[in-house]
């Protein structure tokens, strides 16, 4: 069983490697030449930098048999969150800490609703979508925030060239050379990748979020504190959220509380596409970083032909249907 579960999972990453090539040679051919530039990836991946660090969270509520449609709303709140601190003349530090910890505390709100008051999740988050993004309206008055520029701005862009030798030795060569090859919010996107597939895969938690996902009841008699993983689960999901906040903020400069709308739709279908069961206990974190990844193709491709944002919509619903649809015939083929 756990063989044939491996084979499964290899044939879906390299059906999403080749779905991706497919995508990505389409444009390169009907689009203009610099959507296969250097330049136009670098920037593809910056922009895939939101979405993915949110699929990382996505990816653990939905294999612990969860969803979470305040994906949109939470990012808009924490943006807000650091606007108001800089603001307030709080240093970037304690406005990043600050909106990472807003997100938690929304998601910690998710999994206690949903464990205490015993209500679904779908019907859970879409209140608290509406009351996180309503709570965002209100902390910036209904409008943008503008704080001083600061380093939070540079997070997710490219710093500008230096010219002359780095300082820093060899450190500050290698620094600088892996900081112009892509900005930090990339490499931060790898290395909290790396660590949530290894919390996944090798840890106490990882293995009880998986149980709970695949079998709630049999987890329970395990002696698996469901209610305790899944409480986490959300509160760790929010603090991606909050991540993907911060990436949200760093790329605008300023923070809007309507930001963001949709957005779940995009970070849920990153997750189904990249082979995450919506009935639980199966996904992966390179899976939904690849769905993210074709995502973020779609939507560069769409804009960079000129096309209505209404073609990505549909493209985009058109996906999740057909995603759920193969993982139906998969549960019921199993």
């Amino acid at each position: 069983m756990i063989k044939q579960l491996k084979n499964s999972s290899i044939f879906n990453l390299a059906g999403l490697v080749i779905a991706w090539f497919i995508i990505f040679g389409f444009f390169a051919w009907k689009g203009p030449p610099t959507f296969h530039s250097l330049d136009n990836l670098e920037t593809m991946a910056r922009q895939g930098t939101i979405v993915s660090i949110a699929t990382l969270g996505m990816t653990c509520i939905i294999i612990c048999g969860g969803i979470d449609l305040s994906v949109g709303s939470v990012v808009a709140f924490v943006g807000v969150v650091i606007a108001a601190l800089l603001v307030s003349g709080k240093s970037p530090w304690i406005a990043l800490l600050g909106g990472v910890a807003a997100g938690g505390v929304c998601g910690l709100f998710n999994g206690i609703l949903i464990t205490r008051v015993k209500v679904v999740p779908f019907i859970v988050t879409l209140g608290t979508m509406l009351i996180v993004r309503g709570g965002a309206k209100w902390v910036a008055n209904d409008k943008s925030i503008n704080p001083l520029p600061n380093w939070l701005d540079d997070i997710i862009s490219r710093p500008p060239k230096v010219e002359g030798k780095p300082a820093g030795g060899f450190v500050g060569a290698v620094f600088s050379g892996v900081t112009h090859l892509f900005p930090v919010g990339v490499w931060l996107l790898l290395f909290l990748a790396l660590m949530v597939s290894l919390m996944l895969k090798r840890t106490r938690f990882g293995r009880h979020i998986v149980a709970v996902g695949s079998n709630e009841q049999a987890a329970r008699l395990c002696g698996v504190p469901v209610e305790r993983v899944k409480v986490l689960v959300y509160m760790l999901g929010g603090m991606f959220f909050g991540l993907s906040g911060l990436m949200t903020f760093s790329r605008l400069t300023l923070a809007d509380p309507t930001v963001a709308q949709g957005l779940e739709l995009d970070v849920i279908a990153a997750v189904v596409i990249g082979g995450a069961s919506l009935n639980g206990g199966q996904g992966s974190v390179l899976g939904s970083l690849l769905g993210a990844w074709i995502m973020t193709t779609i939507s560069t491709g769409c804009s960079m032909m000129g096309w209505s944002t209404f073609v990505e919509q549909i493209v985009t619903g058109a996906i999740i249907i057909i995603s759920v649809a193969i993982d139906r015939m998969r549960v019921r083929k199993d």
